[in-house]
């Protein structure tokens, strides 16, 4: 079974996480009663339909609530089972499968990518110069490490209005009916906005590592990710599609964004795609993704099922930046680099936010969040559909939980 063809109507649900009283974990209750009330608060405004928040701690549940409504134009209230878009917490999965992969001697990190993707040879970087694009053959070829942390040269399309992210833009490259292989081709034939190695631009290489997967493996991404991580932690209604028996369950947005009024268009979760994007495709459950997260907390074993091995993990959660890398863009707030996969926090203090050195995490466009506080020996798993309220709510649910620490 694939993950594409995950969620059907006789799937077994996720099986649950210990639960435990949080004063037993050195959680507040007071302090966690706070958080709900505050998500309370940001309901009844209007900021988003609903959320959830599963807060875990010495690999236990210390609290884990479902609040307000599931969709803006239903009645069900959110469930704890009910269905997200995690579009890039769909990034740490992948990454960690192309680990697995590390692990087996299938390739290095060092690879070339053009290794396993031949359109990747000889790339060009696009240069602005007197007003016009010009194209310089990259210094260096592109590597496997090079996607995983983000300095492989690729770009989104809604990361700039530069003119390499305008034939983004003017591409298919967001199209839901192309393979990974015609995606993966498709960028290729892009400039990179700057040469390997030499900048931190959050990017489509994720994708580009899902298609790496297919080539190695010989299996689609949905077949790999079922086989290597999905299966054996039991994330059963994890993948990128969801059946129609689970429609009832399905979170959704606001139309339009309440702060701005801007349209708000997310992809269909019971349409299956032809690409498995491995960037963002997933969907997903918070009790799937705190199975993820506990195996992590664990050092890549739950059950008993070791997917990834502890130095490895140890290597993915480290920083892969550097003070040479130049970091472009909003997303790595101060006092953070960037892993394998995940961003990582380097300095107790100047982050806007608490936290811990060590700590890791990622999220998703939507408004889904997750880190790993392994100092704090702490994981908490959020999910909401509000896209324009993602940094506000990231921010926020941090502080919250934070403060009911002990």
């Amino acid at each position: 079974m694939t993950a594409a063809a995950l969620n059907t109507a006789t799937a077994p649900k996720t099986p649950s996480l210990p639960e435990a009283k949080p004063e037993t974990l050195g959680l507040s209750r007071p302090r966690l009663q706070a958080m709900s009330d505050a998500f309370k608060r940001e309901i009844d405004k209007g900021t988003v339909p609903g959320v959830t928040v599963l807060v875990a701690r010495r690999g236990q549940i210390g609290w884990f609530e479902a609040l307000g409504k599931q969709s803006p134009t239903g009645s069900a209230s959110m469930a704890r089972d009910s269905i997200f878009r995690i579009f890039s917490m769909t990034k740490p999965i992948v990454s960690v499968a192309i680990m697995a992969l590390v692990e087996d001697g299938h390739l290095l990190l060092s690879d070339p990518v053009a290794k396993f993707i031949p359109e990747f040879a000889d790339q060009k970087v696009g240069v602005v110069s007197g007003g016009k694009l010009e194209l310089v053959p990259a210094r260096r070829a592109m590597t496997v490490q090079d996607l995983l942390r983000h300095t492989s040269g690729l770009t989104y399309e809604h990361q700039g209005d530069g003119p390499v992210h305008k034939i983004y833009q003017d591409s298919r490259v967001r199209s839901r009916k192309i393979t990974n292989a015609e995606h993966a081709a498709l960028v290729a034939s892009f400039p990179l906005v700057c040469h390997p190695g030499d900048e931190f631009n959050y990017s489509r290489s994720t994708d580009i590592l899902g298609r790496i997967i297919e080539v190695v493996s010989g299996k689609s991404l949905g077949a790999f990710l079922t086989e290597r991580v999905l299966a054996p932690l039991q994330m059963t209604e994890t993948g990128f599609a969801t059946n129609e028996a689970n429609a009832g369950r399905l979170a959704e947005p606001f139309a339009a964004d309440p702060w701005t009024g801007d349209k708000v268009a997310l992809f269909n979760m019971l349409e299956r795609p032809v690409m498995e994007s491995g960037g963002g495709g997933l969907v997903s459950t918070t009790m799937d993704y705190a199975r993820f997260c506990l195996m992590l907390r664990n050092g890549g074993t739950l059950d008993g099922n070791r997917i990834i091995g502890r130095k490895t993990l140890e290597l993915m959660a480290s920083d892969h930046l550097g003070p040479d890398v130049v970091t472009n863009g909003t997303l790595l707030s101060p006092g953070h680099g960037f892993g394998l996969g995940f961003a990582v926090r380097t300095e107790p203090g100047i982050a806007p936010f608490p936290g811990s050195v060590g700590q890791y995490f990622w999220s998703g466009i939507a408004g889904t969040f997750f880190w790993i506080d392994p100092k704090e020996d702490l994981f908490t798993v959020f999910m909401t559909q509000g896209p324009g309220q993602r940094d506000y709510t990231r921010t926020l649910v941090r502080d919250l939980v934070y403060a009911a620490v002990d």
